[in-house]
């Protein structure tokens, strides 16, 4: 595959997968929304179910749609180094894409949201924010486009972040890859789409899963340059760890596949 042919094949793929999983969270957090208060299983399923979109629009690329896959494929040796910064630039561009169309998407929900006063106090009040000035780390409508721990406390929110990639990492290493080998196949796609619910259910509680750096860094800075009024910080304090946390866990996941199954 040419450079441009996997470039676009994961710049697409990952818009889809941003458009469908920040589409969840902005159908589940919206009061104006049909789907307003579903819950943590609808958006444990509803990244999986982006996934699955995402990874099958992206075939032609292997469908990584994630640094930390990109990265544990090359030290396995399925994607050439010099790929590398390809895929992590269609990611990262997708990334933003779809972030864009969750909110052209949601844009009455938008500005309905950030305008209602029920809304806004409440969370000036849970943060402390008292004026402009003292504006809290994470927005009313942060957490439609990117990640935040519960329990902030970087080490656990890091080591968080560190586990579930690895195992998702080395679920996708280990369902057998397609044939030209730098990604799963059809089926394949279908069952890391599960394993993402599975993450999303049993491990996305503490931090809210990121397990891919350009999920979370392509769409907060989406948030930091859209036009929102009142939307609050982009919490740029914590932004590092759901970056850092999955590449490390890629890098620890095609590690561990190298020494216990290659």
């Amino acid at each position: 595959m040419s450079s441009s042919d996997i470039f676009l094949s994961e710049t697409i793929g990952t818009a889809v997968l941003i458009l469908l999983g920040g589409g969840v969270c902005a159908a589940v957090t919206f009061k104006r929304s049909k789907a307003h208060a579903a819950g943590w299983v609808a958006i444990a399923f509803g990244w999986g179910f982006a996934v699955l979109t995402g990874a099958y629009i992206a075939a032609k690329s292997g469908a990584h749609l994630n640094p930390a896959v990109t990265l544990a494929l090359a030290i396995k040796g399925g994607t050439e180094w010099s790929q590398v910064p390809v895929y992590f630039a269609g990611e990262l561009l997708g990334a933003m894409i779809g972030a864009v169309l969750v909110w052209l998407a949601y844009y009455g929900q938008f500005r309905a949201h950030l305008s209602d006063p029920e809304v806004l106090t409440a969370h000036n009040g849970q943060e402390g924010m008292v004026d402009k000035a003292t504006a809290p780390k994470a927005g009313p409508v942060l957490g439609i486009f990117s990640t935040g721990p519960e329990i902030r406390n970087a080490v656990q929110n890091l080591v968080t972040e560190i586990i579930a990639t690895i195992v998702l990492v080395l679920a996708i290493l280990n369902l057998g890859l397609s044939d030209n080998g730098k990604g799963v196949g059809p089926i394949g796609s279908l069952l890391v789409a599960f394993v993402v619910v599975g993450i999303g259910l049993s491990l996305g509680g503490p931090t809210g899963y990121a397990i891919n750096p350009v999920r979370d860094l392509g769409p907060r800075i989406v948030h930091a340059l859209l036009p929102l009024p009142n939307k609050g910080g982009s919490d740029w304090g914590y932004a590092w760890i759901p970056v850092v946390g999955p590449l490390i866990g890629g890098a620890i996941a095609g590690g561990i596949y190298q020494v216990a199954f290659a």
